[in-house]
């Protein structure tokens, strides 16, 4: 029997498919989270660079350091989550004056922070049920399909956990005595323009 082909009727979806089934302080608090993730981002990559600018070498180490260092600095800039974290760790413990409590305990829940930022960024989002919780439709490369069911208040843990994170790495900056990095706050400047 032959098929009848078909094609969507693009003007008869509605105005905001495929978001039209959710009310808008929902999409505004995962814009709100993932914007935090983003600046998570950023302020690692400049935790990079402070703990990198300020740790002593002798000086056959310094100059291999420098050779890498352009290298090191464009990952930081560019580099997602999760190898951010990797790095950052790594400064931190090659850092003669670091003594930051928990580095590694930090340094696992940012990378369990990224697993659900993939998800948020790269999930297509299911229908509510009449709570409010959906559904994402997201499998990651190891673990298999997210399954937390997600409405606006587990999006606003999320996002101060991730608050929470940005100020744990920023701290371990500051609390050695340094401005952070494009800060105007408290602390010895680390970069003179």
């Amino acid at each position: 029997m032959p098929r009848s082909p078909s094609v969507i009727d693009q003007a008869r979806l509605p105005r905001k498919w495929p978001t039209d089934l959710f009310p808008a302080e929902f999409w505004e608090q995962l814009g709100r989270t993932i914007a935090a993730f983003g600046l998570l981002e950023e302020v690692l990559g400049k935790a990079i660079f402070a703990f990198t600018a300020t740790t002593i070498f002798d000086e056959k180490d310094a100059i291999e350091h420098l050779a890498k260092w352009d290298k090191q600095l464009h990952q930081a800039l560019t580099d997602t989550l999760w190898p951010l974290a990797e790095v950052y760790g790594k400064v931190m413990r090659d850092h003669q004056e670091s003594d930051f409590k928990n580095l590694e305990g930090l340094v696992e829940d940012i990378k369990k922070a990224s697993k659900i930022r993939n998800a948020l960024c790269h999930g297509s989002w299911h229908a509510p049920d009449s709570s409010g919780a959906t559904d994402l439709y997201y499998f990651d490369k190891k673990d298999g399909k997210f399954d937390t069911r997600i409405d606006i208040e587990w999006l606003r843990r999320v996002h101060d956990h991730v608050v929470v994170l940005i100020c744990t790495v920023i701290d371990s900056v500051t609390v050695m005595g340094w401005e952070f990095p494009g800060g105007a706050g408290p602390g010895e400047p680390i970069w003179q323009k």
